[in-house]
């Protein structure tokens, strides 16, 4: 929020995913990983009505906290406590 001087909550997309709903979605998408960090409780997918794919992904990525995850067309960022990498679904 502070790095894009914003107030407005955040749209949680997705946050924990059991197994089984990880599985359920790797079936009907190639952009959900079997080793899913939202099993782990280490992922979020965010959305900011506010604010572009674009704009949240580079303020995430200036944090060199975790993984970020661009996604335009579904229109959220991934961003999570792995690895620090960054990729375009």
């Amino acid at each position: 929020h502070n790095l894009l001087d914003e107030n407005e909550p955040y749209l949680l997309l997705s946050g924990y995913r059991s197994p089984k709903t990880n599985a359920m979605l790797r079936s009907r998408s190639r952009g959900v990983a079997k080793k899913s960090l939202h099993m782990r409780g280490q992922a979020a997918d965010l959305r900011l009505a506010s604010r572009s794919v674009s704009q949240m992904a580079c303020a995430a990525e200036a944090c060199r906290a975790g993984g970020v995850g661009k996604y335009y067309r579904s229109n959220f960022v991934h961003m999570d406590c792995g690895a620090v990498r960054s990729w375009r679904g």
